[in-house]
């Protein structure tokens, strides 16, 4: 760390201003045993300003953001605030006792790293947000496909030694439900009881057709890796088996340990330690070191989107006991793959204005790895009334409370501070919902921003025509008028059904 450097004054001034007000929020409203707390702390909060700003210059907090870590960060604001409270409290307990309260330096330092903290957690969620690429990038080509090899044949010994291996670890039904779906007899075929990368990549490309992984996925720590190494093993349309215990499935397992009334509360624990902590930037090491990332809770979407993620399409999912087994074909190799982050807020490519192609932000809805899902649920469901996708299991139970009213649309107004939509306008689309719109709309969407308040909800579309329809009417009356008319009047129309008609999102 530089001792010294050029600070961004942007950090340096906001700092002090926040640390300012705040002093002044506690000389104004908090008790104190003088009538007059400007007047007696006026020079003691001047000090503690200078101070706070010489200490966090040194620590390194005013240099630029962007190239910090968020603990990096919040690193130097906690040794900054411990040390600004033990020079306060040397001088009052020493020079001051009788003077100077200790009540005051506790507020403003707990109010000030509060505040500082609050905002480094807004900051770095915004900053790591994860970029949702709704059609996956590893695009099927004659490139990326290897082509398909000579697989070993088994000998009936091997054979009888997987049937052994998946009857100890999984039960016969597993093993009638394999042996149904799989010809063991006709290709190299390899059952793993754990994963173990370095003995799979030992066998190079090709030499098995099929990988069986009796273990599940929530007790595997890399389940990416495991994933990916799967993937370079298998020759191309190689079958890949694996199986996990659903969220749903585990809430059920864990609410039947205990007797009813305690064993909400002890699933309120696991909960909050297994399916918050790993989300929130504060806490996500705590639980990684505790857990070892293990007996992890997965849900149906992260699991099939890690799939197409690593590389394979899913063809068959059956539940057997409390697991349940997918069937994954591989379509194309992987060669790196990115780590993933999944914090509250996302950024969705979307077409603007020109075809641009541009970030909106959201609130995270959906199950991590839901965005590789996107072309499987659409031909799996179709859409559903009002042109969502039918079925969707990504949506949290969250996720759907806060689509029903707009909470995971509110980070959009940086879209419109940022000038790439406008308060009225149609949805912006990703490029795979855009196809689905005919050649004449598509022409006029583009001539237009995007906007945050959609014609949707002054038409109430049900299907995708009656929704281009009525996107259409909007469009050419933007057209034939002026903008900003239309926006007026559709504006009055969509508050009326949202007010009066309580008009939802879906």
């Amino acid at each position: 760390m530089k001792i010294f450097y050029k600070p961004q004054l942007k950090y340096f001034i906001s700092d002090i201003l926040m640390l300012t007000f705040w002093v002044f929020i506690v000389l104004a409203f908090f008790p104190f045993t003088t009538t007059t707390p400007f007047a007696k702390y006026f020079i003691p909060s001047i000090f503690y300003i200078v101070t706070w700003g010489v200490w966090s210059y040194f620590m390194g907090r005013y240099q630029p953001l962007k190239k910090q870590l968020f603990f990096q960060s919040t690193r130097k604001l906690f040794r900054t605030s411990l040390l600004v409270v033990f020079i306060f409290h040397f001088l009052i307990l020493i020079y001051y006792f009788n003077v100077y309260s200790h009540k005051f330096l506790y507020l403003i330092a707990t109010g000030e790293f509060i505040a500082n903290y609050l905002f480094l957690t807004v900051y770095f969620y915004y900053r790591y947000a994860i970029k949702y690429e709704e059609e996956s990038n590893n695009a099927l080509s004659s490139e990326q496909t290897i082509s398909k090899q000579n697989t070993y044949i088994n000998d009936e010994k091997s054979i009888q030694s997987s049937f052994e291996t998946i009857n100890k670890y999984s039960g016969v039904n597993v093993l009638n439900f394999l042996q149904k779906h799989i010809k063991f007899d006709d290709g190299n075929s390899m059952v793993l009881s754990d994963f173990c990368e370095e003995s799979m990549l030992q066998l190079g490309q090709s030499q098995c057709s099929t990988i069986i992984q009796l273990e599940k996925l929530n007790q595997i720590k890399g389940i990416n890796k495991m994933l990916s190494a799967a993937n370079n093993t298998l020759p191309d349309s190689g079958l890949f088996v694996c199986n996990f215990q659903t969220k749903s499935t585990y809430k059920c397992n864990q609410l039947k340990k205990y007797s009813k009334g305690i064993n909400y509360l002890f699933y309120s624990f696991d909960f909050l330690f297994k399916r918050i902590f790993p989300k929130l930037l504060i806490t996500r090491w705590f639980y990684y070191i505790f857990s070892g990332c293990k007996y992890r809770v997965l849900s149906k979407a992260e699991v099939m989107g890690r799939l197409y993620y690593c590389g394979f399409k899913i063809e068959l999912e059956k539940k057997i006991g409390n697991s349940t087994y997918i069937f994954a074909r591989k379509i194309y190799n992987v060669e790196h793959l990115e780590q993933r982050t999944y914090g509250p807020l996302i950024r969705l490519k979307r077409l603007g204005k020109d075809s641009k192609i541009f970030y909106v932000y959201k609130m995270r809805t959906m199950h991590p790895y839901s965005e590789f899902l996107q072309a499987y649920i659409y031909e799996k469901n179709s859409l559903q009334e009002g042109g969502k996708f039918n079925k969707d299991i990504r949506i949290t139970t969250l996720g759907k409370f806060m689509r029903k009213f707009w909470l995971d649309e509110f980070p959009m107004i940086i879209n419109l501070f940022k000038g790439e939509m406008k308060l009225v306008g149609v949805r912006p689309l990703s490029n795979q919902y855009f196809s689905l719109y005919n050649k004449e709309l598509q022409e006029k969407r583009v001539k237009f921003k995007p906007g945050l308040l959609p014609p949707f909800y002054a038409d109430m579309p049900k299907t995708l025509a009656e929704i281009q329809a009525s996107e259409m009417k909007y469009l050419s009356r933007c057209e034939e008028k002026n903008t900003l008319s239309t926006d007026i009047s559709y504006l009055f129309l969509i508050l009326k059904n949202i007010l009066l008609k309580n008009a939802r999102s879906a």
